[in-house]
């Protein structure tokens, strides 16, 4: 074998897995094209989900100097997500492609195997291990591992070569998006509806703008090149009026709203992460966030796979925890589509939708559905309102090296958060502190609702609760076998 796990991919989900898999001290192939970044700005930002992510594996501080908002939108309707509860906003005008420089230089620091120019030609999974046709610099060649994970796209080799099921619907119109220096234009952050479709404008450093054209009635292309400039300049036109045919593009690309999701997110040894899995309409900036997310909840599981520390049935859980949070990811992003491209006979919808948001229960179901907070995993039975929930940031006091239960989870192992100092809850773990650290500490400030007299949590690596006390039904050995394997 040349690695535990393939990743066929390097964007941000490809990345992200890498890291999560070294972390775990996984070996980890990553094939990627491109024999360099392409320094397109693409995906701008993250939401508050994400934001917690980075925060999680220390990698917010990487990032530098991020502009942080509460103002956001569903399908062009301002939405406040300063109802939400959490220790992050969503972050603003952070390109891709310094995303993926971030996550690149955290692999590469954990010893990853990043092999750019390096093309996967098809995949075989032979029951036993997974087959992969490379070309690259020096010619064609195999190689083989025991999984193999795509992370490659939207058009994904990896998809089409194992025949995953892909269902959903086609492109009805193709939209264009630009970098563009030179134009003063005023800023239209979460769009405007016209009469002929709708426009974006959005500020990025170093004197660009972010432009979205989206023109009703333009069929859908498949390009195989980008397209010209000419043609951003001219639909602007036709919507605006505006000439900005003076504007010197950066980089432009199309788009289209093409809605499909695979039925399951593994097939035998072969995993689907990111775009590879689902493709929609960026609505909302959604896509870039749930490829990381996806990352991030199987990277872990993998990894406990992969060194016979948890059975394989573990990585069904992959699937069924994250295809619900796919599925509805295409919902809200085909309902923003309706409200952002169609025409005037929508305007009574958008009115009605203006109302309710205007409601802070709907302003904080809508917010939670587009930032990621809202996502509840089946992960035990109970009453206890953070199972299966994320665990939110609460700072601690007295702690043995962590100042806080984000701060906890930098090494991307589990967390067994003893909040009572109970030295029997202690020794009924010690079974698993090779892949679980036990926290003991109190809270310090003000304690977020949920954890209102809770006494311990079990959170996982991916930051989701899946055992509190008192509150879970079934013992904590239960809960750590269930996500950690035996007991050494």
């Amino acid at each position: 074998m040349d690695a535990d796990v393939i990743v066929v991919g390097a964007g941000p989900a490809g990345m992200m897995l890498a890291g999560e898999l070294r972390l775990a001290g996984v070996d980890a192939i990553v094939l990627e094209r491109l024999e360099k970044r392409t320094g397109e700005s693409r995906g701008l930002g993250f939401t508050a989900r994400t934001m917690e992510i980075f925060d999680q594996r220390g990698l917010l501080s990487r990032f530098g100097e991020i502009e942080i908002s509460n103002e956001g939108h569903f399908g062009g309707l301002p939405v406040d997500f300063g109802v939400l509860d959490g220790a992050h906003q969503a972050a603003k005008t952070v390109p891709q492609s310094h995303t993926e420089t971030v996550l690149e230089e955290w692999v590469t620091e954990l010893g990853g195997d990043i092999r750019r120019g390096q093309r996967a030609l098809s995949v075989k999974d032979n029951g036993s291990a997974v087959e992969v046709e490379v070309d690259g610099p020096d010619g064609a060649h195999r190689l083989t591992a025991p999984y193999l994970v795509g992370c490659d796209g939207g058009r994904s080799m990896v998809r089409k070569a194992v025949g995953f099921d892909f269902p959903g619907t086609p492109a009805t119109m193709e939209m264009f998006l630009a970098d563009v220096k030179g134009l003063d234009l005023q800023p239209r952050m979460i769009g405007e509806t016209l009469p002929g479709g709708m426009v974006m404008v959005g500020p990025l450093p170093g004197g660009i703008t972010r432009l979205i054209v989206c023109e009703r009635g333009t069929p859908p292309q498949r390009r195989d090149v980008p397209p010209e400039y000419d043609e951003v300049a001219s639909a602007w036109k036709r919507l605006t009026g505006d000439d900005i045919s003076h504007g010197e593009p950066v980089w432009v690309s199309s788009f289209g709203d093409a809605t499909r999701q695979v039925t399951r997110y593994r097939q035998g040894r072969v995993f689907l992460a990111g775009d590879s899995a689902h493709i929609h309409l960026p609505a909302g900036g959604q896509g870039m966030n749930t490829s990381i997310q996806d990352a991030v909840n199987l990277g872990w599981k993998l990894a406990a796979v992969v060194r016979g520390r948890a059975p394989e049935a573990l990585l069904d859980t992959y699937h069924d925890e994250r295809h619900p949070v796919g599925k509805r990811l295409l919902m809200n992003t085909q309902a923003q589509g309706l409200l952002f491209l169609s025409g005037a006979e929508v305007q009574p919808l958008r009115d009605v939708m203006t109302e309710l948001i205007a409601h802070d229960v709907v302003s904080r179901h809508l917010a939670g559905m587009v930032s990621g907070l809202e996502i509840h995993y089946p992960l035990g039975s109970g009453p206890h309102p953070l199972l299966g929930r994320r665990m939110p940031h609460l700072a601690l006091t007295g702690s043995s090296g962590a100042g806080s239960s984000t701060e906890a989870l930098h090494a991307g192992r589990g967390v067994l958060l003893d909040l009572a100092d109970n030295a029997e809850l202690r020794r009924r773990a010690t079974g698993w502190t090779d892949r679980v650290d036990i926290v003991t500490a109190e809270p310090e400030g003000d304690v977020p609702d949920p954890l209102a007299h809770t006494t311990a949590v079990l959170v996982r690596p991916d930051g989701y609760v899946a055992w509190a006390a008192p509150g879970s039904h079934g013992d904590l050995p239960m809960a750590l076998t269930h996500w950690f394997g035996p007991a050494r």
